[in-house]
C-alpha cells in the first residue's frame, strides 16, 4: 500500500491482517491527513488522537498474538457527533450540549469497537441533524472537498467530507430525511439508509424518533456493505429494533449480473428543477443497468408529491417532543443566575443554546401538536405517510428496486440558501419518501456535473437492504470499468 489514506477499507484491513502495514500506521496516516487538511475542510469537531492510537495498538496486538481479525479491524472511521461515545464529547453540533461527555456508548459505537474499527473522532453536523448543508452547526460550516466554496450536504456533512477528503475511509452518518444520502451524493460517496429498525438507535440522540436511522458512508459499495453488516442487527436496548437476520450484504455487493432484476423509475421523482447534468447522469446509469441485464420500467407513486410537506410536519413535531428534555436542569448548558426561577433558566438557556433552524422546527412542531391543530396538521401528515407507504408497496409489485436521482442539483454554494429554508428543504425532495415508509435506500456516485459529483438513488423494501447492494455493486463495477478507475480517483487533492 503506497498511500494508506487513499486505500479502501477492504484494502486497509487486508494489509493490516497480512502484516504489510499496521493499524497504528493506518491510524497515524489518517491523523496526519486530518492535521494537513481539516483546518480547511472542518469535518471534525473532536479528534481522539490518544484513544484512536490505543485502539489501533490493541488491533495490532491481537494480530501479533495470532488472532484472526475481523474484516474491518484496524480501519479508521469518523463518527457523526449525534452518536454517544465514552471518552469523547457529544455535542450534536449544538451549544446546548457543548462539552457534554456521555457515560455510555451508543450500540453503533460499541459494535464498531467490537469489530476493531478505530474511531478517529466525532464529525460536524447540522445542529441536532436539522439541515441539508452542515451550515446549521453551532461550530461553523464544513466545506466540500471537491470545491471548498460549496456545501458538503447535511446533516451528515462532516462525515461525508471526512471520507471525501481522504481523512478516513469510512464514516457513520444518520438519515432522517436524506441526511446520509444527500451528502453522499454531493461529496461523491456511497451512503446507505438502512431499513428503519435495522440498526439500533440506542445512544443516537433523537431528532425524529420514527425517522432517524444510522448508516454507513464509504468510497465503495463493498466498504459500505462491510460497515453496514458490522453495525446492523437486533438490539434489545432499542424497542424499535427489528429482530430479524441481517441479509448477506457483502455477498450481494459482489454480484455483477442483474438479469431478471426489475428497476422501477419513479415518475414523480423526475420533476422540474433538476440540473441537466443530473438528468443525463441518471439516464446514462439506467442504460448501464439495462446492459447488465436489468429490465427498466416506469412506476407511479402519486402520493410522493405530498411527502415533503408531510415530513416537515412529522419531523418537527417529534423534534418538539424530543428536544423538550434540554431543560438546563439535568445536563448540558445552563444559563441564568442562582436566584432565577426554573422557567427563566429554561427559557434563557434554550434561547442561548439552540440555533435558528432548531428553534424554527421546534416552533413548527409545537404548533402542529397544539390543541385544535393536531388533527389538521400532524394527524393529516401521518395519513399521507400511510399513503406514501402504500405507493411503495404497489410499486414493489412491479419492480424489485426503485430508482431516482438522489438530489436535484450538485452541491450549491456556501451561504446560497441559508436565508431560504424552503429552498434548502427541497434538497431532500427525492430522499424523504424512503424515511416516511421505513424502507432502505442507497446513493452512489454516477457522474460529474461541472466538476461536482451527483448521485443515483436506489430504494428497496423494508428488510431487503441486500437488493441495494446487488444493484449498487453491479452498477459501480460497470461504471468503474468504463472510466478505467474508481470514481473517487477523480477527487481533487487538497
Amino acid at each position: 500500500m503506497t498511500d494508506v489514506t487513499r486505500a479502501t477499507a477492504v484494502e486497509t484491513a487486508a494489509a493490516i491482517a497480512a502484516g504489510t502495514t499496521s493499524a497504528v500506521e493506518a491510524t497515524q496516516a489518517a491523523l496526519d491527513r486530518i492535521a494537513k487538511v481539516d483546518d480547511t475542510i472542518r469535518a471534525f469537531l473532536h479528534v481522539d488522537t490518544e484513544g484512536a492510537l490505543a485502539a489501533a495498538a490493541a488491533v495490532d496486538a491481537r494480530r501479533d498474538a495470532g488472532e484472526k481479525l475481523g474484516p474491518l479491524a484496524g480501519v479508521p472511521l469518523a463518527l457523526k457527533d449525534v452518536l454517544t461515545a465514552t471518552g469523547m464529547p457529544t455535542t450534536c453540533g449544538s451549544r446546548i450540549l457543548e462539552g457534554w461527555r456521555p457515560p455510555y456508548d451508543a450500540t453503533v459505537t460499541s459494535r464498531l469497537r467490537e469489530a476493531g474499527v478505530v474511531i478517529i473522532g466525532k464529525t460536524n453536523m447540522d445542529e441536532f441533524a436539522m439541515g441539508s448543508s452542515t451550515e446549521n452547526s453551532a461550530y461553523g460550516p464544513t466545506r466540500n472537498p471537491w470545491d471548498t466554496t460549496k456545501i458538503p450536504g447535511g446533516s451528515s456533512g462532516g462525515s461525508a467530507a471526512a471520507v471525501a477528503a481522504f481523512e478516513t475511509p469510512l464514516a457513520i452518518g444518520t438519515d432522517t430525511g436524506g441526511s446520509i444520502r444527500q451528502p453522499a451524493s454531493v461529496c461523491g460517496l456511497v451512503g446507505v439508509k438502512p431499513t428503519y429498525g435495522g440498526v439500533s438507535r440506542y445512544g443516537l440522540v433523537a431528532f425524529s424518533s420514527s425517522l432517524d436511522q444510522a448508516g454507513p458512508m464509504a468510497r465503495t459499495v463493498t466498504d459500505a456493505a462491510l460497515l453496514h453488516t458490522a453495525i446492523a442487527g437486533h438490539d434489545p436496548l432499542d424497542s424499535t429494533s427489528i429482530d430479524a437476520p441481517v441479509p448477506d450484504l457483502v455477498g450481494a455487493a459482489a454480484a455483477r449480473d442483474l438479469t431478471g432484476v426489475r428497476i422501477g423509475v419513479v415518475r414523480e421523482l423526475d420533476g422540474d428543477g433538476y440540473a441537466d447534468g443530473v438528468r443525463s447522469g441518471f439516464a446514462a446509469a439506467l442504460d448501464v443497468l439495462r446492459e447488465l441485464g436489468a429490465t427498466v420500467v416506469e412506476v407511479s407513486c402519486p402520493n410522493f408529491a405530498y411527502a415533503l410537506p408531510a415530513y416537515y410536519l412529522i419531523a418537527p413535531s417529534e423534534c418538539s417532543s424530543n428536544l423538550a428534555r434540554f431543560d438546563a436542569m439535568r445536563y448540558g448548558a445552563r444559563v441564568g443566575g442562582p436566584d432565577d426561577s426554573a422557567e427563566t433558566v429554561m427559557s434563557v438557556t434554550r434561547e442561548a443554546g439552540f440555533g435558528p433552524e432548531v428553534k424554527r422546527r421546534i416552533i413548527l412542531g409545537t404548533y402542529a401538536l397544539s390543541a385544535g391543530y393536531y388533527d389538521a396538521y400532524y394527524g393529516q401528515a401521518q395519513k399521507v405517510r400511510t399513503l406514501v407507504s402504500r405507493d411503495f408497496a404497489a410499486a414493489y409489485e412491479l419492480a424489485d428496486v426503485l430508482v431516482s436521482p438522489t438530489t436535484p442539483t450538485p452541491a450549491f454554494g456556501l451561504g446560497e440558501k441559508v436565508d431560504d429554508p424552503v429552498a434548502m428543504y427541497l434538497s431532500d425532495l427525492c430522499t424523504i419518501p424512503s424515511n416516511l415508509a421505513g424502507g432502505a435506500a442507497m446513493s452512489l456516485p454516477v457522474a460529474l456535473v461541472d466538476g461536482l459529483p451527483v448521485g443515483f438513488q436506489i430504494m428497496a423494501p423494508p428488510l431487503a437492504d441486500d437488493r441495494l447492494y446487488r444493484v449498487g455493486g453491479a452498477l459501480e463495477a460497470a461504471l468503474d470499468a468504463r472510466r478505467g478507475h474508481p470514481f473517487t480517483a477523480d477527487a481533487p487533492d487538497l
